[in-house]
Order: C-alpha cells, then structure tokens, then sequence
C-alpha cells in the first residue's frame, strides 16, 4: 500500500496510508500522542522500579520506542523493549521523520534509525538503560506468558483492522501480562472495552491525548 509522510499538528510527522484514511499516529500531534498514552499513563506509573520489561503491539515508526528509551535514561530505569511488527516501515520512510528534532534531541538521530536498521530477532543494548528485541511477527502468533509489565497497543485503529482488537488478541495480551501489568491504548469504543473484560481485564477509561475525548488503560490483578 502507497505511504505518505505528513505533519500532525503538533509539528511531528507520521506516515498515512491513503486506501485506509489511517494514520500511523494522531493526526493531532503524533508525540503529544505517544507521550500522553505510553509514557504518562503507562511508563510513568512504574516510577519506583530499577527495570521494567514493555511489549508493544505495532513497532511501526519507532516513535513509542524512543520516546521510552530517551525517558529510561532520564528516570535511569532499565527498558527491556519488545517490538512486534509484521510490516516493518522502510528506512527511506525512516529518515524522512522529524521525531529526533522535534523532541529536541537532534543528536540522537543516528540512536532513532538504528532501532531501525538492527536485525530482528535479536536483543541488542542500544543504551545502557534500553535493550530493544525487535520481532518480526503477526500478532496473532504471540504466545509470550507472565513476561511483561506493560504492553504498549498501538495496532492500527479498529475502524481498519477490527480483527486486531478482539478478544482472541486481548486473551494474548493478559497471558503476556505479569499480574498487576497494564495495558495502555489510544482507542476507546465500547466494543473494545467489552473485549478486554471478557478476557479478566479490569479497565479505567481515561482523558485522551490532545484532540481524542478518551482513552483505555487495562489491569490484570494478580
């Protein structure tokens, strides 16, 4: 499917794919998005840890992924990152993005493209406080149990891809959780929520990012 970079509201960019109208972040600022979903109402609720192990479900542009590794060096947490991805974006879509300078980290740049250009299926230290596996996977085939402590959904949005939000993926998520994780999302519909409670979750809706009333965040109690 044709890919086109464009700027969000808040200065950054993302990649659309016309034949969906979807988007890869918000329209409405892409970091203010995956600071607000991932980083305050996930990563920030385990301040008082030394490590923390996180899974996210659509690797995708690698935005989540340095954000939370530039916010593991200022916490000084120690990250162990899974990304899953069954489509990897390419690296002249890569360069392309402005994330390093809009987060005012110009030089880390070169730190942005290679969460990119690193094989998958291998865990490699990026930083002494961020090791990143990358996984080139379907969701559907995760069979990870008790290993993390937060699952970052970001697939895209029910509208397009509705299979990536029912209960068989949400059951996959729980297992993969450790008891008392979260799993932290940008979308909140009804249908979704009900899933996730089908499966032993408890959720808390919560205000979305700038520009999205709502959002869901999960908890399995242990």
């Amino acid at each position: 499917m044709k890919h086109e970079i464009i700027i969000t509201k808040d200065g950054s960019t993302s990649i659309y794919i016309p034949e969906w109208e979807e988007t890869y972040h918000s329209k409405f600022g892409a970091i203010q998005e995956a600071k607000h979903v991932f980083i305050k109402n996930g990563l920030a609720l385990f301040e008082d840890v030394l490590e923390i192990s996180i899974l996210e479900i659509g690797f995708g542009t690698g935005l989540n992924a340095l954000i939370t590794m530039l916010e593991a060096e200022k916490q000084q947490i120690k990250v162990n990152y899974i990304g899953v991805e069954a489509y990897p974006v390419t690296l002249d879509e890569i360069v392309q993005l402005n994330y390093a300078t809009q987060l005012e980290v110009p030089n880390r740049q070169v730190d942005f493209e290679q969460l990119h250009t690193l094989p998958w299926e291998v865990t490699t230290e990026v930083t002494p406080y961020f090791t990143l596996t990358k996984r080139k996977q379907f969701f559907s085939d995760i069979t990870d149990e008790n290993a993390f402590d937060i699952v970052y959904f970001d697939a895209f949005g029910y509208n397009v891809q509705p299979e990536l939000w029912n209960e068989a993926i949400f059951e996959k998520m729980y297992i993969a959780l450790k008891n008392n994780g979260i799993l932290t999302t940008y979308a909140c519909r009804t249908t979704i929520k009900n899933a996730m409670q089908a499966v032993g979750f408890q959720t808390m809706k919560l205000p979305g990012a700038p520009g999205k009333r709502e959002m869901l965040r999960a908890l399995k109690i242990g």
